[in-house]
């Protein structure tokens, strides 16, 4: 589970989105006043809400049609955050299926390892007249709000940004997140679930050039259509999908993959 730097335990972050927490064992695990933690967390993109006397993730009573969901992706000069960084970033926000807003930038960067430019087609040269780093993460922190955080294996694209947050000074995020893959792997049957077999097998996005922010973000936008498509009825808030997609039992895979001609 994705606990980030909300400074609670796992059972407690568990109890915030199913069965609410009660004010004595929130406060005792804050480090501030009641009211100032929660006004720092709602500046980090996370809201809590009182409910018969519980504490509960605001994302606990949101239908997943009134949701805003921020799908990312990001392009990097390496995966280590301790000496690199992002050199693409894109996002798109989806209400009741729909895009609603774009977020797309380069980023400055000093180098590009050779190999990264051969994966992402993005050179030193292209970055030169991109704003630097500082510049587009505040802009994308305030593109995010308090939307619900989607990539496509989350965990990477939603840390890197948060620790680049951190490197340059501005807190760490608290969204809510949603990872896509997990989600397909109980909405969809699939050889494989990695994005660009996923688009070769579905068609998502017709015109995908992979490894590139915005392009990825679009066929990660087409895989959460299908997989909403596809999901239970009894999935109504965004707490119910996140828990959906975390603990639900995966579908079960074909023996051979149907791209392979024999």
């Amino acid at each position: 589970m994705l606990i980030h730097n909300i400074n609670l335990d796992a059972k407690s972050v568990s109890r915030l989105a199913t069965r609410g927490l009660s004010l004595k064992t929130l406060k005792d695990q804050l480090e501030h006043e009641l009211e100032l933690s929660l006004e720092l967390w709602q500046a980090q993109g996370l809201s809590l809400v009182k409910h018969q006397g519980y504490y509960y993730f605001n994302t606990a009573f949101v239908p997943l049609k009134e949701a805003e969901f921020c799908i990312v992706d990001i392009e990097t000069n390496g995966s280590k955050i301790e000496k690199h960084q992002i050199i693409e970033l894109a996002a798109v926000k989806v209400r009741d299926g729909i895009i609603i807003d774009r977020f797309e930038s380069l980023v400055h960067a000093k180098e590009i390892n050779p190999h990264i430019t051969e994966i992402t087609g993005i050179k030193v040269e292209d970055t030169k007249d991109a704003p630097p780093l500082p510049e587009v993460l505040k802009k994308f922190k305030l593109f995010l709000g308090n939307a619900i955080f989607i990539a496509h294996d989350v965990k990477f694209d939603y840390m890197f940004i948060s620790k680049s947050m951190q490197k340059i000074g501005l807190e760490p995020l608290l969204n809510r997140s949603l990872c896509s893959l997990a989600l397909a792997e109980r909405t969809i049957v699939s050889y494989r679930y990695a994005l660009s077999y996923l688009n070769d097998a579905l068609n998502l996005n017709p015109n995908a050039t992979h490894h590139r922010a915005m392009s990825d973000v679009l066929t990660t936008y087409g895989l959460f259509l299908l997989s909403l498509k596809n999901l239970d009825e009894n999935i109504e808030t965004v707490e119910d999908i996140i828990r959906f997609s975390k603990e639900s039992k995966r579908l079960k895979r074909p023996k051979f993959d149907p791209l392979v001609k024999i």
